[in-house]
């Protein structure tokens, strides 16, 4: 297991049962292999909500909301329009790099992306926040379990996670919010 899914599973107690994910129809869809440590996590937690505000997306869920398939389309063709209106992150701007959304924040319209660049393995991505409502990019120069036991556990450097660390962490899964 990652060490740092393995850190998280700790700090937070996943549901039961762990699912099973066609990845390789996944990858296939999305045109990219997808990093280790969000398969594991997809796989032990599901969709759903960390802390009542980090949603991991899910690419078996039903919901477009919260699927990952569904909200890489969506983003995608969100920042190609605000990209007309503002400046790209410096990290977007190499050749080839594009931003893959795996995460968003819970009322805010934030969103965690993947930073893909060329010749850059999956699990060598780093993440990219974006304040949703406005034009802050931030990078974080961690992976995506990484980033989010950083912000679980109040160790991030960000300032865009006010209410967290929560005093007791839990995970809601999408199986039990959207029933």
């Amino acid at each position: 297991m990652h060490p740092d899914v393995e850190r998280l599973t700790a700090l937070v107690a996943p549901p039961v049962p762990h699912r099973t994910v066609d990845w390789a129809a996944i990858e296939e869809e999305l045109g990219t292999p997808l990093p280790t440590d969000y398969r594991q996590l997809v796989e032990i937690y599901g969709g759903g909500v960390f802390d009542e505000t980090i949603w991991l997306l899910d690419p078996a869920c039903p919901d477009d909301d919260y699927n990952l398939v569904a909200q890489a389309v969506e983003r995608a063709d969100t920042l190609e329009k605000l990209w007309e209106t503002e400046p790209k992150p410096t990290q977007l701007e190499t050749s080839g790099a594009r931003a893959l959304p795996w995460a968003y924040i819970e009322g805010t319209g934030a969103v965690l992306y993947w930073l893909m660049r060329p010749e850059v393995e999956p699990d060598s991505w780093t993440v990219m926040f974006n304040e949703g409502r406005g034009p802050l990019w931030e990078h974080h120069d961690s992976s995506c379990a990484a980033f989010l036991l950083a912000i679980l556990t109040g160790e991030a450097d960000t300032e865009y996670f006010p209410d967290l660390p929560a005093d007791e962490h839990e995970f809601d899964s999408n199986d039990d919010i959207l029933e």
